[in-house]
């Protein structure tokens, strides 16, 4: 790739003034297959400084000007998209169907999205029947974005969208273990014509242009995706000189499986879980299945995940690929192998690799069954392909075993009856609820509770995001 050791800094490729190289690795062969540049400090605060710029023409556009810049984007994207599936699929090892599909599909679908958002939202209007009160949504200023590896264009474009539709300018931070996709991006962003300093991309690993960005004075907001303990970090940081600070953060999904659910509740449950090789912080990763139905429940779930073949990124076909890197690979066999001491009943999967791969990071697809809240593989985001499963009784169990969890992003329930969808969806303790296998529609407001963080993405709400809201008494009306 012709830019991937270069930043995006006012409108132009410029080179590193403090960067170091950093290896790019393709999981599913443990090989390195190119370089990108980490920046430093002068890096970090040219692309501030280049936002900050542009920022009191663009606050000043217009509402048409903005969304003539997101068609443009979502043509270029579109003409692209392959190659941005191709791109996700080698640097992070998401299957290639599955990645030119789902991982690239997200980009359009949340840009498709925005654009409807904006055509209807008021930046400007009266407050109920006042004859001189007036609201005024306006830009927050720069926007410092950082996002992570596991879902690259589902994050960038829920961030970089709305700052930028809003009237706002930004810096992007992408994910050093999945760099190249927020590079091309970057190059899209050129393509379409993307007035100067309105978007910068600076590559960084989060101690470095991460925190750098985070305490920047000339920063006026840090919207960041990644894990708890890092978002914990960036508050702290953020907090210094009051930033506003946006956080979507990890999840701990129960999927509730009654007795009177679809036939193919458990079936959809693994297939779900399993989906991107267990890397998204929403997935369902605890499946709570009504006792009457608990035993069978196992037997499918085992089947289903011996089922589910384990192959290179490369391969085209219904399979998943490896975790990203060496790093989640340990942390994923270090946690199968804690929840083998703790007594949990392994019955699919365990440590080491799938039979035939030796090399790359790959995880052999696991079902624990006959687990309790107390252990750590209920407790903890293990992030891989990691399922695990216990009974309850009554209803009211199961929400107080959902509940009993530091996050609350989504959670999962199953069931044919229509009032026990809806108490459940009002009890359960997390920002979405999915019932059914039925998904959420674009444009609705993704984001969570608890330690799963504080913000909302997509739609009107991540429009709102990135305004602040001003209140005028004494507006003249005529």
């Amino acid at each position: 790739m012709e830019n991937a050791r270069n930043f995006y800094i006012n409108g132009q490729w410029v080179a590193p003034l403090a960067g170091t190289d950093f290896p790019v690795i393709d999981p599913s062969t443990e090989e390195t297959y190119a370089h990108i540049s980490l920046g430093g400090q002068a890096d970090t605060d040219a692309a501030v400084a280049a936002a900050k710029a542009a920022f009191p023409k663009w606050r000043l556009s217009t509402k048409a000007e903005r969304l003539d810049l997101l068609e443009s984007i979502l043509d270029v994207y579109l003409k692209r998209s392959a190659e941005m599936g191709a791109t996700i699929s080698r640097e992070m090892g998401a299957p290639i169907d599955m990645s030119k599909v789902q991982q690239s599909g997200t980009g359009d679908f949340h840009i498709k999205a925005f654009i409807e958002a904006l055509k209807d939202f008021e930046f400007e209007h009266g407050y109920k029947d006042s004859q001189s009160d007036w609201i005024i949504h306006e830009p927050i200023g720069v926007s410092a974005l950082i996002t992570p590896w596991n879902w690259p264009m589902n994050q960038i474009t829920l961030k970089v969208i709305p700052a930028i539709a809003t009237g706002g300018t930004c810096v992007l931070k992408p994910s050093e273990q999945s760099p190249l996709s927020g590079i091309l991006w970057s190059e899209i962003m050129h393509e379409a014509g993307t007035p100067a300093g309105i978007y910068n991309m600076v590559n960084g690993d989060g101690p470095g242009v991460g925190s750098q960005l985070s305490v920047h004075k000339d920063v006026d907001m840090v919207s960041f995706t990644g894990s708890t303990r890092a978002g914990r970090l960036i508050t702290k940081a953020a907090a210094e000189d009051v930033k506003r600070v946006s956080l979507e953060l990890g999840g701990k999904g129960a999927n509730i499986i009654f007795a009177d659910a679809p036939e193919n509740a458990v079936q959809a449950g693994v297939a779900r879980c399993m989906n991107n090789t267990g890397q998204s912080c929403n997935a369902p990763t605890r499946m709570l299945v009504e006792r009457s139905r608990y035993a069978e429940a196992v037997e499918q779930a085992a089947a289903a995940a011996n089922a589910i073949t384990v192959a290179p990124a490369n391969e085209e076909g219904k399979h998943i690929g490896p975790v990203v890197n060496e790093l989640q690979f340990n942390k994923i066999q270090d946690l199968i192998q804690v929840g083998i001491d703790e007594g949990a009943k392994l019955v699919a999967g365990g440590t080491g690799r799938p039979e035939g791969l030796n090399r790359g990071y790959y995880v052999r697809p696991t079902i624990f069954a006959d687990c309790n809240n107390d252990m750590r593989v209920m407790r903890e985001e293990i992030f891989g392909p990691v399922l695990c499963m216990m009974p309850f009784d009554t209803m009211e169990e199961a929400i107080e075993i959902t509940n009993d969890t530091d996050y609350g992003l989504t959670n999962y329930v199953q069931s044919s009856d229509p009032e026990k969808l809806r108490h459940m969806a009002r009890s359960v303790r997390t920002g979405m609820v999915d019932m059914n296998g039925k998904g959420r529609s674009a444009g609705t407001p993704f984001g969570g509770m608890k330690q799963s963080g504080n913000g909302r993405e997509g739609g009107a709400w991540g429009l709102h995001e990135f305004l602040e809201v001003k209140a005028v008494g004494g507006w003249p009306m005529e």
